[in-house]
């Protein structure tokens, strides 16, 4: 028979690890900042493909002049395609569009160049959707706090709800820290990375909850709180580890291919989810489960107390 592993035991050291990280992780966000990407600040991100050679300065130049306002261009390349990114916090209308890609195209005829995305967006317009997508994941918390606290209402369903929020946050907060620490600005894959560790972190923790749920049923109420935690994480552990492994394995091999050929809206989305998804295991097995049983025993010693 296997030997039962004390998760319980080790809750203090996981919270310390999980604090160290938060500072970490605040302090680097204070010293870097956030970068926001166009879809959330505002202004006007332009994407050509062009062939031969190109000075990055001296593109930052040419649409300086041509949009009024200040603009940089950066080179990268995508696969066998290279591209020229350019960013300027100035909203950029379809007529003047027109404009610079005719005098983009005639400045530089032997470069073969060609609009491949434009985006413009005011900055009132760009903040009102970041505002939204906040509002979104806070709903999406609210609303599975609710479930949780409905579905295991037998094992206390607020204390169940409130830990695994307190798990949630830990993820998401992974999550943003990845953006900030990688340089990545905060885009529409930073939404979507946030729900979609939502609810995979999610699934993992009503798993290790429903186990619990069922070994309190078999046990009885009597039963000590830690030794039903204990055990149901030792029966639920090898099936969550492998979920993680295997879909983190999905999920680096995606990383790997974006960095081979440069695929920044894939790695956007890639990295960050790969750190959600350790992020995700983590938090369901040594932080949702043991902080439940904390609050549960000092609920039932308050209970005796009276």
């Amino acid at each position: 028979m296997n030997k039962q592993k004390d998760f319980i035991s080790k809750r203090r050291l996981c919270l310390i690890i999980s604090a160290c990280i938060m500072v970490v992780g605040l302090a680097m966000t204070l010293i870097f900042g956030v970068e926001m990407d166009v879809t959330f600040k505002g202004g006007t991100l332009l994407k050509y493909s062009y062939t031969g050679d190109m000075n990055a300065s001296d593109l930052s130049s040419f649409f300086t002049a041509q949009i009024g306002e200040s603009a940089t261009a950066e080179l990268s390349q995508s696969g066998d395609i290279q591209l020229i990114n350019v960013y300027s916090t100035a909203v950029v209308e379809s007529d003047q569009q027109v404009e610079i890609d005719k005098a983009f195209a005639e400045k530089y005829p032997d470069n073969e160049i060609s609009l491949v995305n434009s985006n413009s967006i005011t900055s009132k317009v760009g903040s009102l959707f970041f505002v939204k997508c906040l509002v979104a994941t806070a709903l999406a918390c609210l609303f599975l706090v609710l479930f949780i606290a409905l579905r295991f209402s037998k094992i206390g369903g607020w204390t169940a709800g409130l830990a695994a929020v307190a798990a949630l946050a830990h993820d998401l907060l992974i999550v943003f820290f990845t953006f900030v620490i990688f340089r990545i600005p905060l885009n529409d894959n930073f939404v979507a990375v946030m729900l979609t560790i939502l609810g995979y972190s999610l699934n993992d923790t009503i798993v290790i909850f429903d186990r619990i749920r069922e070994n309190r049923s078999v046990l009885g109420a009597k039963a000590n709180v830690n030794d039903v935690v204990n055990l149901s994480l030792n029966q639920s552990f090898n099936r969550t580890m492998n979920t993680s492994i295997t879909t983190g394995i999905v999920v680096l091999t995606l990383v790997v291919v974006a960095f081979a050929w440069n695929l920044d809206s894939i790695i956007s989305f890639a990295l960050p989810m790969l750190f959600g998804v350790a992020s995700g295991f983590y938090s369901s097995v040594f932080l949702c489960s043991p902080l439940w049983a904390a609050w549960t025993n000092r609920r039932l010693a308050k209970k005796e107390a009276k």
